[in-house]
């Protein structure tokens, strides 16, 4: 049984929980979702199982109490304050979409806590024509219609297949969502408005694997391909595009955490 652990600072709390036994520090910083990963510990574990002998993994939540408005800068900030208060260092850092974002944030702005860096179907750039799915999803809390929110996520993250596969599992999520998770994933989504650090992506100096999808329906291709032109001349870069997995191919795609592995080598 995997325990979730809290992290506190002289500002704030975090959860967060860890498994694997090894030298290494393998970090994984998970996208928006409408409740918290911390409920999915022993499926994370399970899925990165082949990483424990060599890696010991942390995977983080947001902080606990959250602002009124939070964006993904201060998000970035405050996973990097409850990374030093753990005494992390020379960290293997993973971030998915809205966790891809901040990844970039950390390797910018504290670029002694990383040693490589994987950042997967994200975006350097928040523009408008990547704006309406969020809104979306935004509305469908702002309603409070959980089952709606779920069903619309499952649609746009994965290929039709997998969202048929897992529609009735989401209903049945959709109708869990509380009050309080309704609220805190509306200030998480909002936190995305005007994100850009696409002027300071030549600040990141760790060899980074920039894997997207050419069918992304949230963030496009265009937004990882906006980091890969960016980041081309970066020593150790490397870039991987899936075809056919949807924007969630770090969930779909059966060699995505084999490919990180490697890189990480």
């Amino acid at each position: 049984m995997i325990q979730i652990e809290t992290v506190r600072t002289e500002t704030f709390e975090m959860q967060f929980f860890r498994f694997g036994s090894g030298p290494r520090t393998y970090v994984i910083l998970p996208g928006l979702s409408v409740q918290s990963v911390m409920a999915s510990a022993e499926a994370v574990a399970q899925a990165y199982a082949s990483f424990a002998e060599e890696y010991t993994i942390y995977v983080f939540d947001r902080r606990a109490a959250l602002p009124p408005v939070y964006t993904v800068r201060d998000m970035a900030r405050d996973t990097a304050e409850a990374m030093l208060a753990l005494s992390l260092h020379d960290i293997y850092l993973f971030g998915a979409s809205q966790g891809g974002m901040m990844a970039q944030v950390i390797a910018i702005e504290y670029p002694q806590l990383v040693r490589k860096l994987v950042l997967g179907s994200t975006s350097s750039h928040i523009r408008p024509e990547q704006e309406g799915v969020i809104r979306e999803w935004i509305r469908l809390a702002q309603a409070r219609d959980g089952v709606g929110l779920y069903l619309s996520f499952g649609q746009e993250i994965y290929p039709p297949e997998v969202f048929e596969q897992y529609r009735g599992a989401l209903t049945d999520a959709g109708k869990t969502v509380t009050e309080e998770e309704f609220e805190r994933f509306i200030i998480l989504a909002q936190g995305m408005k005007d994100f850009n650090v696409t002027g300071e992506l030549h600040l990141i100096r760790c060899p980074v694997l920039v894997m997207g999808v050419y069918e992304d329906a949230v963030l496009d291709s265009d937004a990882t391909m906006e980091i890969a032109e960016k980041l081309d001349e970066t020593p150790g870069f490397r870039l991987f595009m899936y075809i056919g997995y949807g924007h969630a191919a770090f969930d779909t795609a059966p060699d995505y955490r084999r490919r990180i592995r490697d890189f990480f080598e």
